[in-house]
């Protein structure tokens, strides 16, 4: 057994130069090599996470302002209708008002009119019962004065 320590002890020697040299060899590789690419990867997965976090953002950013620009538009679009609908209604009322106006001068109208064929009719019955009048006093006098004729000539009429 001590033959296996002794001659392990000399491979233990031996490989002492070859495992410097390895450590040496990775601790150099370490240096000029994986650490700057470690370095290029660590800004590369840096780059792409941020470009695909900026792309989430801009996409949530313009999702957000469509959604804005929707309600905006309608918004404006409830705003035209209710102007729409106020302009509709204020020109049936200027209609209903222009219409009551209307009505008022024909009935007006109306009025005046039937108060002056009134009074013209008011006149005529007037004129009427003047010409009736002096009529009837001329048909009376006729009468009359035919009547006297026949009493002059001798007769009495009973």
């Amino acid at each position: 057994m001590g033959d296996i320590f002794r001659q392990l002890g000399e491979l233990f020697v031996q490989t002492i130069p070859t495992v410097g040299f390895v450590f040496l060899l990775f601790a150099i590789l370490d240096r000029v090599f994986f650490r700057p690419l470690g370095a290029v990867l660590k800004k590369r997965e840096d780059a792409t996470q941020g470009a695909l976090g900026r792309a989430r953002a801009d996409a949530a950013t313009a999702e957000a302002k469509a959604r804005e620009y929707e309600e905006a538009f309608q918004a404006a679009r409830q705003e035209l209708y209710r102007q729409r609908e106020a302009d509709h209604r204020s020109a049936l009322a200027e209609r209903e008002a222009a219409l009551q106006k209307a009505r008022q001068h024909a009935e007006a109208l109306l009025r005046e009119a039937q108060a002056k064929l009134a009074g013209e009719v008011a006149m005529v019955k007037a004129d009427l019962e003047t010409a009736c009048r002096s009529l009837a006093q001329q048909i009376s006098h006729t009468l009359v004065a035919s009547d006297s004729p026949n009493d002059k000539a001798g007769g009495v009429r009973s």
